[in-house]
């Protein structure tokens, strides 16, 4: 007759446990994952110094980058540009905007336009009714009310190109006039055409100004003449920029033409300071605004170009708006150069596991930008995978900074090995690895 021993049941059932928890333990510790290391951001000095453009005190005034739309660069391209504005619908070939000025100056608050204005009556009209870059556009028989505008603004001292009833104007002549003669005229002509009255043209413009990232830029009337057309540095510079990428304003301009309709002759306008890599896009003057400029810069260094829109508006004088265009392009050329915006080696973040490894995501592809740094670039965008061990030059991420109004990306490395810390530690730490397993569930 057997006795029973309590002693020996609890024995029993704790050796039981006690088996049943190594069982479950080891391969738990021993061949579970490992928790992911941790993350901490860092971000890397500009290697760089920052060349501030020189823009006016007065008035309101910016400069815009013009870059062309490039394919982005493999990260087995080492060294090589990488940089793509967020514009659409453009080819490799086809000019993009920077998202954001390379730098304003002046004023904040939107100031009288004056001529300005024509560039958003040409491009409004133009994105209304398109016109193919070898063809004249349709033809339009002026009215009376479009003989009536160049006698009243003729009598008003105010710029025209003369007109009669009855004459035939193609879009594109209609358009030369407005942006070479600056004719005030011709401004108010192709709003009725295009858009059936100036009223429904403004409208019109106002939603394409909001639409196209000038939300601080109104227009009251189609010439600029009125003081509430009103814009800011910032948008102004846009808009140059807008202008000067739209291929009927920019062959408008940088092929003149001297004479219109029945051989009458126009006068450029636009020309300013050439000798200076500077394209005039609108020159103007109200006693309102003052001297009104939009305008692109050249700058050739290094074999490559830049180029750069910009809007000087409310300049005093005319001696003044040299000086200080003189002054932006020396500026300009002190400042362009070839830019590592993704420096080689640069740590944007540091990676430390549970068990005491460091190691920092570094730059292993550096990029480099032709282009003008006058601000430190913005901050970075850094997405790092969840990192257990890799060996030194394992990538782990990806870095994208927003250079100067261009996206550029690059991978990110480990510069130091993170290895495995062996059974003993594992053995020793079941909590971070029972975590880590639960987590994988």
């Amino acid at each position: 007759m057997s006795r029973f021993r309590p002693g020996r049941v609890i024995g029993i059932s704790v050796g039981t446990l006690v088996i049943l928890a190594i069982g479950v333990y080891g391969p738990a510790t021993l061949l579970g994952p490992l928790p992911a290391a941790e993350v901490a951001l860092s971000v890397p000095a500009a290697a760089v110094a920052a060349s501030t453009p020189a823009l006016p005190v007065a008035g309101t005034s910016g400069v815009l980058a013009i870059a062309p739309l490039e394919a982005p660069a493999d990260d087995a391209t080492a060294g090589t540009d990488d940089t793509a504005a967020t514009t659409t619908a453009n080819t490799a070939e086809t000019p993009a905007l920077g998202e954001t000025p390379i730098a304003v100056g002046g004023g904040a608050d939107a100031l009288p336009m004056a001529s300005a204005a024509k560039i958003i009556t040409a491009l409004v009209v133009l994105d209304a009714k398109p016109l193919k870059l070898d063809e004249p556009g349709p033809a339009y028989s002026l009215v009376t009310a479009d003989y009536q505008d160049y006698l009243d603004y003729t009598a008003e001292g105010a710029r025209t190109v003369i007109v009669f009833s009855g004459e035939s104007w193609t879009q594109r002549e209609m358009l030369q006039a407005l942006i070479l003669g600056s004719s005030n005229n011709h401004a108010d002509t192709l709003a009725r055409w295009a858009f059936g009255s100036v009223d429904a043209y403004l409208t019109a413009a106002n939603d394409w100004l909001a639409a196209n990232g000038m939300p601080d830029t109104t227009v009251v009337d189609a010439n600029g003449l009125l003081e509430g057309s009103a814009g800011t540095g910032a948008d102004l510079a846009r808009l140059a920029g807008l202008a000067a990428t739209n291929p009927i304003v920019s062959d408008i301009i940088q092929n003149p033409a001297s004479a219109l309709v029945n051989q009458r002759g126009v006068n450029n306008t636009t020309a300013y300071l050439p000798e200076e890599g500077i394209t005039g896009i609108s020159r103007s003057y109200t006693d309102e605004g003052g001297v009104c400029f939009l305008f692109t810069g050249t700058v050739d260094a290094q074999g490559k170009t830049f180029t750069f829109a910009g809007a000087f508006i409310g300049e005093p004088d005319y001696d003044t708006l040299t000086a200080d265009l003189t002054a932006l392009m020396a500026s300009a050329r002190a400042g362009v150069t070839e830019l590592p915006v993704l420096a080689e080696g640069a740590a944007y973040a540091t990676l430390t596991t549970a068990w005491g490894d460091s190691a920092d995501a570094v730059v292993g592809t550096p990029k480099t930008r032709f282009g003008w740094q006058a601000a430190t670039p913005g901050e970075a965008e850094v997405d790092i995978e969840d990192v257990t061990t890799g060996r030194a030059g394992s990538k782990v991420g990806r870095v994208t900074v927003d250079a100067f109004g261009e996206s550029v990306s690059s991978s990110l490395e480990l510069d130091s090995s993170l290895t495995d810390p062996g059974p003993g530690w594992r053995l020793l730490h079941p909590v971070p690895l029972i975590s880590a397993l639960i987590a994988a569930q």
